[in-house]
């Protein structure tokens, strides 16, 4: 066994497991630590625990110590030094003609180099932009390229359900998230509701899967053909967390009789077909993440 600590560098980064040596750190707390780029400050997310060797890949950077007021106040004033590196940046952009936007601007907290994230829709030659901007602040430019889940956890924001971006608050990495998803859930197919603001399937869809795959494993799809204890009939509506379903049904004078059933008490005869056209589909499938 080995003690960790879980640090995280910005709100709604990933948490990297680092060695606290001889420290003992809470959870809030600021702390610097070793990183590949050199000394960072990040925020204490899991405090000290033991893990197995094999839950950590090996050998872990260190903290170094636990931050002190001077750390904290350097800080700020990078926070500040970004804002600028920010407004130069787009300054430069406007300038060059360049078909990209750029989305967050990031020191390191030694200084010995500045990050610069953007968007395009393609491949973009900004040689010229990094000459300029090495100029203007006499150090390392780096500029990173990101997709639009990248830039909504970044910049964070409201979702439908009015609370703040679940990859900007507290979702460290992105999980796939596909159409099935929507599908077994029962969802709308409508593209505007169950895409977030980036465009792409909202990640929440994969909270809840593995319950719904469980629970879809007895249950019918609408428009099968099951048999019931009144007689067979077809599939019209499907309740995949009461486990019942709603179907039609002739009965002895000839008109269509609408009862509901639970899954125990039907067997499906016909799985029946898939209702969504192709066209739709290929629409659906551009929201997935590729």
């Amino acid at each position: 066994m080995i003690d960790i600590v879980g640090v995280r560098f910005k709100n709604g980064g990933k948490m990297y497991y680092f060695d606290p040596g001889k420290l003992k750190l809470s959870q809030g707390q600021w702390c610097i630590v070793e990183t590949a780029r050199g000394k960072e400050c990040g925020e204490v997310i899991q405090e000290n625990r033991q893990v197995s060797e094999n839950e950590v890949v090996s050998p872990l950077k260190p903290v170094i110590r636990i931050a002190d007021s001077a750390d904290i106040k350097k800080m700020h004033t990078l926070r500040q030094k970004e804002e600028r590196a920010f407004d130069v940046c787009a300054k430069k952009i406007e300038k060059l003609k360049l078909d990209m936007t750029v989305v967050e601007v990031e020191y390191t907290f030694d200084e010995s180099k500045i990050l610069f994230y953007f968007t395009a829709d393609g491949r973009i030659d900004f040689r010229e932009l990094v000459k300029e901007l090495a100029v203007v602040f006499k150090t390392r430019i780096e500029l990173r390229q990101i997709g639009v889940r990248d830039e909504c956890k970044m910049k964070g924001g409201l979702g439908m359900c009015g609370r703040p971006f679940c990859c900007h608050s507290f979702m460290g990495d992105f999980h796939p998230v596909s159409i099935k998803m929507a599908k077994e859930q029962g969802l709308s197919l409508n593209p505007v509701k169950i895409s977030g603001t980036c465009g792409r399937l909202m990640c929440c869809l994969n909270y809840e899967q593995n319950v719904y795959e469980e629970l879809n494993r007895n249950m019918p799809r609408v428009g099968a053909l099951i048999k019931t204890p009144d007689g067979n009939a077809n599939v019209t509506e499907v309740n995949t967390l009461k486990q019942t379903v709603r179907a039609t049904l002739c009965s002895a004078d000839g008109s269509a009789v609408s009862k509901m059933y639970s899954a125990s008490e039907i067997k499906v005869l016909n799985p029946g077909k898939n209702s969504i056209s192709k066209e739709e589909m290929e629409q659906l499938l551009e929201l997935e993440d590729n």
